[in-house]
């Protein structure tokens, strides 16, 4: 199964007109970049690519950690935000199963929740290798299909699914799946989970309502250490092998 290329942009051309597309509080997007400069370990003034970078809120932070960035959304209207927010770093409009970049590009590789929104990531997987040098590096964030949560309001399988706020291509990933997509195009791989990322906003209002309390439950129950494998988010990391 492909990913419908029009449900994606359509479904984020629509939230440019909010002038954002950023679902999670300051604190949460800083704990991101934070995963990402830990597992990634690439030190400051390397080239990165922001991969699915939606209005250029991870872009600019990881900018600001003193990355050489560029960012890369589907979304031409999201695209035309991050130029207008971010005008000091570079935003292209591609999409990532066919990236308009060379061979051996980049040091780095940022899929801000991203992966999860290919019902078959093999090919998002292979061009992320194709464009990170020998040794280069990538990091990507997905909803955890194994946390109650995630499963019972957006996994096709639970009967309390609702399409409210995502599209039809989004489902929360496995690990190991995830894992396994990488390293069968020559990545080292590890899996890692994070508690605690507090949401701002989603679309739903009943959900809305209940934010708090989700936000509450995820920061006290989730983040103990026999929890880990049903945290809310899987934290994929992969270094290239060489050639």
């Amino acid at each position: 199964m492909s990913q419908d290329k029009q449900q994606e942009i359509a479904f984020f051309d629509k939230h440019a007109a909010a002038d954002d597309y950023n679902v999670f509080t300051p604190q949460a997007n800083e704990r991101l970049i934070d995963a990402f400069v830990e597992l990634s370990r690439l030190a400051p003034g390397a080239r990165v690519a922001d991969l699915g970078c939606g209005s250029g809120t991870f872009t600019a932070l990881l900018a600001h950690r003193g990355y050489d960035c560029i960012g890369l959304d589907l979304s031409p209207q999201l695209i035309a935000v991050a130029r207008h927010k971010y005008p000091g770093i570079a935003f292209v409009e591609g999409d990532l199963e066919r990236l308009p970049f060379p061979d051996a590009r980049f040091d780095g590789v940022f899929l801000g929740g991203v992966v999860h929104h290919f019902p078959d990531p093999a090919r998002c997987a292979a061009e992320v290798g194709r464009v990170l040098r020998p040794q280069g590096r990538f990091v990507a964030f997905d909803p955890n299909r194994r946390n109650p949560a995630m499963w019972l309001y957006r996994d096709h399988a639970s009967p309390f699914y609702s399409p409210i706020g995502v599209t039809p291509n989004e489902r929360p990933v496995v690990a190991s799946e995830v894992a396994a997509t990488f390293e069968r195009v020559g990545f080292r791989v590890s899996s890692h989970y994070l508690a605690g990322l507090a949401y701002r906003y989603v679309a739903s209002p009943r959900a809305q309502l209940l934010l708090p309390v989700y936000n509450a439950i995820d920061a006290a129950i989730f983040g103990l250490p026999f929890m880990q494998r049903l945290r809310p988010f899987v934290l994929t990391a992969g270094v290239k092998r060489p050639a």
